[in-house]
């Protein structure tokens, strides 16, 4: 197992994070696709590799960190930032058909997985200001208070973990 904890000023981070107006504007209620495509606190969901998977991994989140858990908006939006970070990785750089997105809640943590057949690990690169790309880790590491990957006889799981008081 690899894990890192995560510090450091969020505001310089997430002030160039825009809004995605197609969160709260989706074609279809987030209660109605966590039917169809399932609940991700019940059983890791399977999603497709495909770039869209982000969007849909994002409602999901919001869903149930806001609805189901009732969760301050801004932890709500940093692990949204999160999953769709992690998502993009498995999209991007796994080559898997599949991934798996799993919530979990305890008394004061939250804890979310993204699980790919990859055992490639993803490397935590330093960033500089005028970056455009690589930001996705070191996002991980600044907002959440822990992550870290496990390796899986087939795969392995990427994860964060964040305070939910």
């Amino acid at each position: 197992m690899v894990a890192m904890a995560g510090q450091g000023d969020v505001a310089s981070v997430t002030e160039r994070v825009p809004d995605d107006p197609d969160e709260t504007a989706g074609s279809e209620p987030a209660g109605t696709v966590l039917d169809r495509v399932g609940d991700p606190t019940v059983r890791e969901v399977p999603l497709p590799n495909l770039p869209e998977s982000a969007r849909l991994a994002r409602r999901l989140t919001q869903f149930v960190l806001r609805q189901r858990w009732a969760l301050s908006p801004q932890l709500t939006e940093y692990a949204v930032l999160l999953v769709s970070e992690l998502v993009g990785n498995a999209v991007r750089h796994t080559g898997a058909h599949t991934f798996g997105l799993r919530m979990l809640r305890r008394t004061s943590w939250i804890r979310i997985e993204v699980r790919d057949p990859s055992r490639g690990l993803p490397c935590l690169l330093p960033v500089a200001e005028l970056d455009t790309s690589g930001r996705g880790l070191f996002l991980v590491d600044t907002l959440s208070d822990r992550w870290g990957v496990d390796l899986l006889p087939r795969g392995k799981t990427t994860w964060f973990e964040m305070r939910a008081e």
